[in-house]
């Protein structure tokens, strides 16, 4: 039994996600439906961007333990990416009334804050956490996140240098130090600090697409188009990957090979107007006015914040269609 829990535990560690998730499952029934398996299971979940599933695990492991506090930060962390409210603020009061002075209830508490756009506060709650518990790698790094939400760069990087001084394999903090060198333009630097974190963990598909962002802004395109193949193969529903796939693509004149992709995203995020306008000026590139004045179309309708540069797009193509007319006349 203990070769098994520590088997899983070790492919865990290595970010052999699925591999863990496959090993807890081959626990005792027993075994498996405690608080501290289903925890793990729930962080392999999360580690593959399957937050319904992790979500499923951690609600279940808390039925079991109610007052295992251990595991509240990433169970926090998923409700903020689902953008569930209502949840997030209940398991707050839950652990904030168990135990207001654990690190652990501040983290959910922050990520409650934070999602309510509340950065301030929610910097506060995490800064405290730090307090209670100096060596949570995990509190300095959603203090990262917060400052770098709010602009502030160097406070930041210090959050994220601080994580990694205490866990050198916590891969968050150095893609967050990738993410704010790419914010800065600084592509070399947001590049290798990027491939660090994926020397961590090798099967992350977020990390293989901001990888291939920082590529394809460093003009190393045919780089860029691999990081990004691997980031689809590893999740076929990671809509950012497809985007920026079919980016790296158009910027290689491979227009039949960004329709695919895009017409494939739109399956994906049929709401998504900004895949609209993309695909409006791969039709026109393609010789397609008509289909590409459907998407422009659907892209205002879609996207009313944007409504300038669609307009300008629409207006810009009307005016050939109207050049080309008087050319065969």
């Amino acid at each position: 039994l203990l070769r098994q829990l520590a088997n899983g535990y070790r492919l865990l560690c290595q970010y052999k996600c699925q591999d863990a998730v496959t090993a807890f499952k081959a626990l005792p029934h027993c075994q498996y439906n405690t608080g501290w398996v289903l925890n793990q299971v729930g962080r392999a979940h999360f580690e593959m961007v399957q937050y319904t599933e992790a979500l499923r695990a951690f609600e279940q492991a808390h039925l079991i333990e109610p007052h295992r506090l251990c595991g509240m930060e990433l169970h926090s962390t998923i409700l903020w990416h689902l953008k569930r409210e209502v949840p997030l603020c209940y398991l707050a009061k839950r652990a904030i009334d168990f135990d207001r002075a654990s690190a652990y209830s501040c983290c959910v508490v922050g990520n409650c804050f934070s999602l309510q756009k509340e950065h301030d506060v929610a910097l506060k709650f995490f800064q405290r956490a730090i307090q209670l518990q100096p060596d949570l790698a995990y509190a300095y790094t959603l203090s990262g996140h917060e400052y770098s939400a709010n602009d502030d760069f160097e406070k930041a990087m210090a959050c994220y240098r601080s994580a990694i001084r205490i866990d050198e394999r916590h891969y968050n903090a150095w893609y967050g130090l990738g993410n704010i060198y790419y914010r800065q333009e600084k592509y070399d630097f947001a590049e290798h600090h990027l491939r660090k974190a994926l020397l961590i963990n090798p099967c992350s598909s977020p990390l293989y697409c901001y990888l291939g962002m920082a590529l394809h802004s460093n003009l190393k395109t045919t780089q860029a188009l691999e990081m990004l193949s691997n980031a689809i193969a590893i999740d076929r529903k990671n809509p950012l990957a497809r985007f920026q796939k079919a980016q790296v693509l158009i910027a290689l004149e491979q227009y039949d090979a960004a329709l695919v992709e895009l017409r494939t995203l739109v399956e994906v995020a049929p709401k998504e107007g900004s895949v609209y306008f993309v695909l409006g000026k791969v039709y026109k590139k393609l010789g397609q006015p008509s289909q590409a004045m459907v998407n422009l179309t659907r892209a205002l309708d879609l996207s009313p914040k944007d409504a300038q540069q669609i307009k300008a797009a629409i207006l810009n193509l009307e005016r050939e269609d109207n050049a080309d007319e008087q050319e065969e006349y």
